[in-house]
């Protein structure tokens, strides 16, 4: 376990983080601190004081703390935005502080809260911005635009010429990120930022990086005020306090199981026991299944369906397979058709998600069941109480016998 202090060297006891050896599909870089401090002029403390953390290639270091605390000027550091007083950055081995900030910045996919999107021009053109400051080729950047949108589950051919007044706030945020790995950086640096969109938005967002960070493998330093966010998205947590002094930096098992000292266990809360469920994800427990059918489907053959499965009720589905209500027998007595009968899907979660979000999500609906989606949307099965309190107790028998081992679901 780290001691309390700002300087960590590795993650977990006997274990060197600058010796680890990065899988041969990441694409991302080791990022180095060493002794970085922050002094604003006509301020006695300094804001940022001798941080020293070493950043895995491909993996996500989540920064939490609360207001305040420097974490955002930790961040900023890395690619200048703020520069350091003191110390010394590495990324892949060079010394950011001997770089042009301008070109080094181009190197850095740079996402914050709100998008922070040019409103005078178009989705694509946001997207193109650093592929054009480098000196893409028109082709190579078309290319590229229409890839990266679809990668963040954006339409090209809807989207490509829209402005960002005209897209929701998650939608903005899906463009922020596009527009981050447009030139395929290995560094990305993340500010808050999800915090601007409602909680359901928040979550399926959360989800579209996890899903995309499986397949980039990217570095990615997150910063966040959101202890559960930090669970869920990081591969380490790093607990800042004043002065962004590291108070344990550690994987989201480690931090929920064996918090270091009374203020990270106050980041931790109470409800450690639950917060565990945010460790697995919805993809890695078994999954349920029900009679499903599209809307075109006739009365009497999804009854029969129905019946089959054993159960009450079914789920009715449009053409692409995407949920729309929940219908049970009683409800098919006197119906015509399936498009007129049956209660909307109020509970649906992805693959990405957390088992902490089924949780709320089958509560809501009143067969204790939560639909489960694939990245277009579509049925892939259900989850239940009985999966959770499954996992729950399994988890509690295995840290029970000392155990360890797939315990973070990552």
């Amino acid at each position: 376990m780290p001691s309390s202090s700002s300087s960590v060297e590795s993650p977990h006891p006997g274990e060197s983080v600058t010796e680890t050896v990065a899988p041969a599909d990441v694409s991302g870089v080791e990022i180095v601190l060493d002794q970085v401090t922050k002094r604003y002029p006509g301020q006695e403390d300094p804001a940022v004081n001798r941080v020293s953390m070493t950043i895995p290639a491909g993996e996500t270091v989540v920064l939490v703390g609360p207001s305040g605390c420097g974490k955002t000027t930790t961040m900023r550091m890395i690619n200048r935005l703020i520069e350091p007083s003191s110390g010394t950055i590495t990324i892949d081995g060079r010394d950011v502080l001997r770089e042009n900030p301008d070109r080094l910045r181009r190197t850095i996919g740079y996402s914050i809260q709100q998008a922070g999107l040019f409103p005078h021009l178009t989705v694509a053109k946001n997207v193109a911005t650093v592929p054009g400051l480098i000196g893409w080729d028109r082709k190579r950047i078309a290319d590229r635009v229409d890839e990266m949108l679809d990668l963040v589950g954006l339409d090209p051919g809807t989207f490509r010429n829209r402005y960002p007044r005209q897209l929701s706030g998650g939608q903005q945020q899906r463009v922020g990120v596009a527009r981050a790995l447009a030139a395929d950086p290995p560094v990305l640096l993340m500010d808050e930022p999800f915090g601007a969109v409602d909680p359901i938005t928040r979550g399926l967002l959360q989800d579209e990086l996890l899903r995309l960070q499986a397949e980039l493998r990217k570095t990615i330093v997150f910063v966040t005020h959101d202890f559960n966010e930090a669970v869920k998205l990081g591969d380490r947590i790093a607990v800042l306090g004043n002065q962004s002094r590291i108070l344990q930096y550690d994987t989201p098992a480690a931090v929920l199981t064996d918090p270091a000292d009374d203020t990270v266990a106050g980041f931790v809360g109470g409800d450690a026991g639950l917060k565990r469920l945010t460790l697995t994800r919805v993809r890695d427990v078994p999954r349920e299944e029900c009679a499903v059918a599209p809307e075109s489907t006739a009365v009497e053959a999804f009854r029969q369906a129905i019946v089959d499965s054993g159960r009450e009720w079914g789920l009715v589905q449009d053409e692409q397979g995407r949920p729309l209500r929940w219908v049970w027998l009683t409800q098919l007595a006197h119906a015509d058709s399936l498009r007129t009968v049956g209660t909307p899907v109020g509970g649906m979660v992805s693959l990405e998600s957390t088992l902490q979000e089924a949780l709320e999500s089958l509560l809501a609906e009143s067969n204790a069941h939560a639909v489960v989606t694939g990245r277009r949307g579509e049925y892939v099965g259900l989850i239940t109480i009985d999966t959770l309190v499954t996992h729950l107790s399994d988890k509690r028998d295995t840290h029970a016998r000392g155990e360890t081992g797939g315990d973070d679901g990552r």
